[in-house]
């Protein structure tokens, strides 16, 4: 009896090491909401990555989950376009990037909007929604510091025909 309240135990330990481990690196996020469209729909599960940013950078294109600074009670799911010390201009249906026109082959539509030149600051980034008109991102409240952003898109895992490593 001794040696089996002993091995239930450690197993109990050790799936509360492991849980508490994967809580600390990992996050489980759902896409509400079309701002993400055409490469990410309203319902999709993604996993992020929170460790991701300790080892590399933040770079002009990942995919990230963030707390918006207008609403900290959702996650949002954003593009990187722009990144500290560079000005970023949306104008003539273009996001340009210190002055050069930024290619972006994943987008839905090219933003029907304009924004007029914002020098995005130390520590802090610029991100959009692939949707571009139909997205609540940096174009509307400005920069986002970077303890903001929660942690790298790494797995698509719903639904299972959208499975697929670092989407």
């Amino acid at each position: 009896m001794r040696k089996l309240v002993r091995e239930a135990g450690i197993t109990i330990l050790a799936a509360v090491v492991i849980f508490l481990g994967l809580q600390a690196t990992i996050q489980n996020s759902v896409v509400l909401g079309s701002s993400m469209e055409p490469n990410f729909e309203t319902g999709q599960r993604l996993i992020a990555s929170k460790v991701i940013y300790k080892f590399e950078d933040i770079e002009r294109g990942d995919v990230v989950i963030l707390r918006p600074p207008t609403n900290t009670d959702v996650d949002y799911i954003k593009r990187v376009v722009g990144l500290p010390g560079e000005t970023v201009e949306i104008k003539n249906r273009l996001v340009y990037i210190n002055g050069v026109p930024l290619t972006e082959p994943y987008i839905l539509d090219s933003p029907r909007y304009t924004m007029k030149k914002l020098q995005v600051p130390q520590g802090h980034f610029f991100v959009l929604g692939d949707n571009r008109n139909n997205s609540n991102d940096c174009h509307i409240w400005g920069s986002l510091p970077k303890e903001n952003i929660i942690g790298k898109v790494w797995l698509s895992i719903w639904p299972p025909d959208d499975w697929q490593v670092n989407p």
